[in-house]
């Protein structure tokens, strides 16, 4: 790392080129190839996932996208005269807009179901050519402009579906601008050198947007959800700021001890990078253990948020460099440069809060424990609530036209209709046929279903699928039990004596399908994760306690922060004061990708925290000093970057995408839960309690393992780094001196 390092700081202006270049050749890459992602949800092997597969080859006329034209009269009916003329009219010209495919009105006669019973809400199904990602919003826009050209007094017209979602996605980049301007401010207050402050956020985002496009072409390569962009933008600008600052509160104490900056940059790289990197890489390892589970649809957000960290750690240690040796002494306030040229060199020791706070915890580590460990249960209570499901347009603030048209679709013909099942099988034979119209009758009259369409057959005539409309919603628990009880109960009995195999699809079927998948995956997934973490801390650490508190402080955090996401989404407190629509139930695929990013996240404040308090056990073997020194010198740069991965994290909540809103407030709620209640708290109490068993480890395993170091004394790295003339002999005396000063200093005795 010194070498690597040393490197960059030299050679400082093509460092920055490269960068530069590499974000500007990434970024023109994408830009010209464009984006290609999508939510592909369907597991294959799965009953919903052969029912796709059978529409698909059979009924291609069904893979465009669809929307819905809803519209509802005060007073009168939708077969008034005037209502009818003007719809008919709007649809015709919806009808010939680019990229429509067809439009079903509910005045012909294949669409007569889609009047209500009280006449007065009716709609008409929209058929795009294309599938959603592949929909220009021009075109999407348009149906929406011709559509609500028909209201009127009296006359309501909304719009639905996935092609309509287009229209309402999230413009902009308020949160991303957002979060690194509450960053800067954090960063100015926490090093009084505008300067210093810009450098951690440079840096970051140079890494961050050569990573964003990187994820743009990915998308050509492999399946990636079109959130996965915005997800690896939300952890790289988290970890990317959080690393960088690390690395240069190091390269400030380098110059505080009489450095250069050269000497301090190297330094700083040499030692926190390592740390950096070695963190980098247990979040990358998180995130990666989602490949265990083998869906193509988490591999490419795994791989995208990989990528993101990987170029946001690369950034840190080779760009900051170059860019700390071009501000030169800046990196400090003018004060501190005052104070160094007229009193020389000083050890920088832990005083003000950070050692009273670290003193407390000595004296109270049982009490404060047991509250630590209190709070995170009252957190995590609405974690045992947990509904995994489909969250759709019906969660979506009040003022959306599609939140409208669901709403209008609900109450004109029952909840059920923004969901319905689909039913599809083989048809062989004229006794499967029979068997067919049997089955029409028999689900009507089963438990939970509103409306069974009839069945439509391919042009051959060998397959064919039936609608059934559930009573209640799309996302309710009751139509899981639906699903249900039609693949185990009434589908068995009608296939029996016959050549039928029926499979039920549609999108409860679907996301109940994936959340089975993950969630019968889900402890093999935590446990190599936890099994990864683990290796590496010990490794690390040369300790067994170490890694079985860092496991179980990772999992305090993923609990605690489920919990919030749990009561704020799913049971609905505060959503819509966020602008986060209604309660719904929480993303199949959320906890996974909470769970990989949360332990990563949890592991890098292990790292930084541990290691200080790991470097002290070995130079004093006093575990009660190791705790007390590492806790007060890492407590307050942890807390400024806890702040700031808060603010980037809360900060996504304004991009007004329910599912990125999900991710920021989970990971908002466990960085603040780890770092000023776990790592601050928690964890010093229990090393202090446990005392030297702390860095216990076998004998044997202890001559198996190698030695690794993640940050090496900073004595060591200054004779390492220092050439060996007498003018450096002498500087390195005099910060030798200046470090054995600062390490003799014990937190208890600094005044307060």
């Amino acid at each position: 790392m010194a070498a690597l390092a040393r490197w960059c700081v030299r050679n400082r202006l093509a460092a920055v080129l490269l960068w530069l270049l590499a974000f500007g050749g990434v970024t023109a890459a994408a830009a010209v190839t464009g984006s290609a992602y999508s939510n592909d949800y369907n597991v294959p092997g799965t009953e919903s996932g052969r029912a796709e597969e059978l529409l698909q080859k059979n009924f291609p006329n069904l893979g465009g996208a669809s929307g819905t034209v809803v519209w509802r009269t005060e007073s009168g009916t939708v077969r008034a005269a005037d209502v009818e003329q003007t719809m008919t009219r709007t649809l015709n010209r919806i009808a010939e807009l680019p990229g429509v495919a067809s439009v079903v009105s509910p005045y012909e006669g294949q669409g007569a179901a889609q009047l209500s019973r009280d006449g007065r809400t009716a709609y008409a199904s929209v058929a795009f050519e294309a599938q959603p990602q592949d929909i220009p919003e021009s075109q999407a826009r348009a149906v929406v402009d011709t559509a609500k050209a028909a209201e009127a007094d009296g006359l309501t017209v909304e719009l639905g579906g996935a092609a309509i979602g287009i229209t309402e996605s999230p413009g902009g980049h308020i949160a991303e601008v957002v979060g690194v301007l509450v960053a800067a401010v954090v960063l100015f207050l926490a090093f009084g050198s505008l300067a210093a402050s810009l450098l951690p956020i440079a840096t970051a985002l140079i890494g961050v947007g050569t990573a964003y496009a990187g994820i743009v072409l990915l998308g050509h390569a492999m399946t990636v959800a079109d959130f996965a962009p915005m997800l690896g933008m939300l952890v790289g600008l988290g970890v990317g700021i959080d690393y960088a600052l690390f690395i240069v509160t190091r390269h400030r104490r380098g110059l505080k001890r009489g450095l250069s900056v050269a000497e301090a940059a190297t330094n700083a790289v040499a030692t926190t990078g390592r740390a950096v990197v070695f963190a980098g890489a247990t979040v990358c390892i998180a995130l990666l253990g989602m490949l265990i589970l083998r869906l193509g649809f988490l591999n490419g957000v795994a791989v995208a948020a990989s990528l993101t960290v990987v170029l946001s750690v690369a950034a840190s240690v080779t760009l900051l460099p170059a860019l700390l040796s071009l501000i030169g002494m800046r990196a400090l306030s003018r004060r501190e440069r005052r104070r160094l040229a007229e009193h020389g060199p000083e050890p920088e020791v832990a005083t003000g809060f950070a050692a009273r706070w670290a003193a407390f915890v000595e004296r109270h580590p049982k009490k404060l424990g047991a509250i630590a460990i209190g709070l995170v249960a009252l957190l995590a209570v609405p974690t045992f609530s947990l509904h995994l499901g489909t969250s759709d347009q019906g969660n979506n603030p009040e003022s959306t036209t599609t939140r409208q048209a669901y709403d209008l679709l609900a109450d004109g013909f029952g909840p059920g209709v923004n969901g319905p099942l689909v039913l599809v099988t083989e048809v062989h034979g004229a006794e499967a046929r029979l068997a067919l119209d049997n089955l029409d009758a028999t689900l009507r009259g089963t438990k939970g279903v509103a409306a069974v369409t009839p069945a439509t057959f391919d042009t051959g005539g060998h397959t064919a699928h039936l609608t059934v409309v559930p009573e209640s919603s799309p996302q309710s628990k009751t139509t899981s039990e639906l699903v249900d009880r039609l693949r185990t109960e009434v589908l068995p009995r009608a296939e029996t004596g016959t050549s039928l195999d029926v499979h039920v699809g549609g999108v409860t079927a679907g996301y109940d399908d994936f959340a089975d998948v993950i969630v019968g995956k889900m402890p093999l997934f935590v446990g190599a994760v936890i099994a990864l973490g683990c290796l590496l801390l010990l490794l690390a650490f040369r300790s067994v306690g170490i890694p079985l508190k860092a496991a179980a402080m990772n999992m305090f955090a993923v609990t605690g922060a489920f919990g919030v996401v749990v009561a704020i989404f799913q049971w609905g407190w505060g959503s819509e004061l966020l602008g986060l629509g209604s309660a719904g139930p929480i993303e199949p695929f959320l906890p996974v990708i909470m769970v990989s990013v949360l332990f990563g996240l949890s592991m890098d404040y292990q790292v930084f925290l541990v290691s200080r308090m790991y470097e002290e056990w070995l130079e004093t073997g006093d575990n009660r000093r190791a705790v007390r020194v590492g806790l007060a010198e890492t407590g307050r740069v942890i807390n400024s970057a806890a702040v700031i991965m808060i603010a980037v994290f809360l900060a996504f909540v304004l991009s007004g995408d329910r599912v990125i809103a999900m991710f920021g407030i989970a990971l908002a709620a466990a960085v603040a839960l780890d770092a000023f209640v776990l790592r601050t708290l928690l964890v010093p109490a229990l090393m202090h309690l446990l005392g030297g068993a702390n860095w216990w480890l076998p004998r044997g395993l202890d001559r198996w393992l190698p030695r690794i170091s993640i940050e090496p004394p900073e004595c060591r790295v200054g004779r390492e780094n220092l050439r060996d003339s007498d003018a450096d002999r002498e500087k390195l005396t005099d910060v030798v001196d200046v470090l054995e000063k600062e390490r003799q200093q014990d937190v208890r005795d600094i005044p307060r």
